[in-house]
């Protein structure tokens, strides 16, 4: 089976079909990577290049971990080493790269649009990896891979998405796959960072009271604060959000139930969430880590079909 599509440049535009089958064959590379032997040569002459052009830990790791892992040949870009910081232009720079042969393009830009705009004027197949505040997919993917994994389903599932929703791209990217797979979204913060649109626009619930969204859900995916995004204050401090937003053991411990905590990293400890509750047993934030390998090898797989046609 192939996707739909060549590229995966959001998850607005995939169907229900390409994430179910992204899922299913994640579940069978991460069968793979629990063997001794954990490289397949499902990839073996298939060259993709990573274009960083934000700073990246775990989604450039685990892209680079996936693509060894396929036995695919791997060229790491670095936009402080190359001719973009002296102003060449993202398609000359691209062109280039692939005047060497390059099957696919891992892209992280901070433009919102960009892997949408070289997806328009080069061949290879394009994998965004997050475009400005617009979307991450493969986050997404992650994310709805490791609640399926700990819950058994999505339909039905009832998820919130707290904090600074305004500024994420990993936001827009679950909100569309979790409604698209039939589970239930809230999103939850303070005014000030929930966009006021949103609601009515995605058919979501908006939830301004951390304790009641906490109350309502199944799974609460905690997101990072992102003050380098942010051109205003949008709240007094980081202390006072800690108070008023902050995940702590104290408040998870009075609602009487367990639920799912997930977080996409990095992780501000002791601002959005508490370390005794990222560390803690209802956390799921190592498996996410760890299943980010398998969607990814999922993604590369079955995009490499269209990608050698």
């Amino acid at each position: 089976m192939q996707l739909s599509t060549k590229h995966l440049l959001g998850i607005k535009d995939i169907s229900p079909a390409d994430i179910s089958l992204i899922l299913s064959t994640a579940a069978q590379f991460k069968e793979v990577l629990q063997r001794p032997i954990k490289k397949v040569p499902s990839l073996r002459d298939v060259t993709i290049v990573n274009l960083f052009y934000e700073n990246s830990t775990r989604t450039r790791m685990s892209f680079e971990l996936a693509e060894k892992r396929l036995s695919a040949d791997t060229i790491n870009f670095a936009i402080s080493s190359s001719s973009a910081s002296k102003g060449e232009t993202l398609l000359d720079t691209v062109n280039n790269i692939l005047s060497m042969k390059v099957d696919m393009v891992v892209m992280r830009h901070y433009a919102s649009g960009a892997p949408h705009f070289l997806s328009r004027h080069i061949p290879a197949a394009i994998i965004n990896a997050g475009d400005g505040i617009n979307e991450h997919p493969t986050q997404a993917l992650l994310d709805a891979f490791s609640i399926q994994e700990k819950l058994g389903s999505l339909p039905g599932k009832k998820v919130v998405l707290i904090g600074d929703i305004m500024h994420s791209r990993v936001a827009l990217s679950n909100i569309h796959l979790l409604k698209k797979m039939g589970a239930e979204v809230m999103v939850a913060g303070p005014p000030t960072l929930i966009p006021k649109y949103i609601g009515e626009a995605f058919q979501v619930k908006v939830e301004y009271d951390l304790k009641k969204a906490l109350a309502w859900c199944d799974v609460a995916n905690v997101l990072r604060i992102q003050l380098e995004r942010q051109n205003q204050v949008l709240f007094s401090s980081l202390r006072e959000y800690n108070l008023a937003y902050g995940v702590s053991k104290k408040l998870l411990d009075s609602l009487g139930k367990d639920i799912v905590i997930m977080h996409p990293g990095p992780i501000n400890r002791g601002v959005e969430i508490d370390s005794d509750v990222a560390d803690g047993s209802q956390s799921i934030i190592l498996h996410q880590v760890e299943n980010g390998v398998a969607v990814r090898m999922a993604v590369l797989y079955l995009l490499a079909g269209h990608a050698l046609d």
